[in-house]
């Protein structure tokens, strides 16, 4: 049994079938989950805005999903935060900092009631084994919580809701990063794992390159930081980048 992890893909739908089916989880867009069918997938946020065809991607998860609910999970990412809004709130601000955001709008006219209901019913963290998976490098999850169970039960409630700006306030939270580069980055990683368990934070959201001062197109792997700590996965695929799919050890 393996666990795999991916992020960003960003509308990226073709590449997202070449990854998966490359490791052995799908083929032909059916949930294979490796040699003896016992993988996991888990996809941490970011599915839409910036390429293609997000809502592809929305619909090929959510059909992988249905096919093999043990095995395929989403976080919630601040993308999915921001197509909800601008689904929700249109004439908020929501409008024009999706269109910023690389928003598209064939993925909103895709969107349906139950893509909506699905996507405002996401958990935002989950503790596998030794990691604790999130999408942004923040740590703004311990504003919702102090434990994973209470920030997604936080996270449901608030976006469950038609405050929009709630939902504004969820996105901003989520939108923020490198909490845990430079000096105190380390000691701010281990306090998110005291409180939420785990020994390893597995990240997307900021793109590798930014981390190093790379070019996306220079990155081949995923980056292990913070003394160990922090393992970050996106590597940039809007940007030039590869999309990772990271089998975890």
């Amino acid at each position: 049994m393996g666990t795999y992890v991916v992020s960003d893909v960003h509308g990226h739908l073709a590449d997202l079938r070449a990854v998966l089916t490359q490791a052995g989880l799908l083929r032909e867009d059916r949930w294979v989950g490796g040699p003896d069918g016992d993988d996991d997938l888990w996809i941490l946020g970011d599915l839409v805005d910036r390429g293609p065809d997000g809502i592809g991607v929305v619909r090929l998860v959510r059909s992988l999903q249905e096919q093999a609910p043990q095995h395929v999970h989403m976080l919630l990412g601040n993308h999915e935060c921001l197509m909800l809004g601008e689904r929700l709130f249109p004439t908020s601000r929501f409008g024009e900092v999706w269109l910023l955001n690389g928003g598209r709008l064939e993925d909103q006219e895709g969107l349906g009631d139950d893509d909506v209901a699905w996507l405002r019913a996401l958990p935002a963290m989950a503790v596998v084994g030794d990691d604790l998976l999130l999408h942004s490098d923040t740590t703004s999850y311990l504003t919702w919580g102090r434990s994973v169970a209470d920030v997604n039960a936080t996270l449901r409630g608030l976006l469950a809701g038609d405050d929009a700006r709630q939902h504004f306030d969820v996105f901003a939270a989520l939108t923020s990063r490198y909490d845990y580069v430079g000096e105190e980055g380390v000691d701010t990683a281990r306090r998110m794992l005291e409180t939420f368990g785990g020994q390893r934070i597995v990240h997307g959201h900021s793109i590798i390159g930014t981390l190093v001062d790379k070019p996306s197109y220079e990155i081949d792997g995923p980056l292990v930081y913070a003394d160990g700590l922090v393992v970050a996965i996106d590597g940039g695929r809007y940007d030039g980048g590869p999309l990772l799919l990271v089998r975890l050890s």
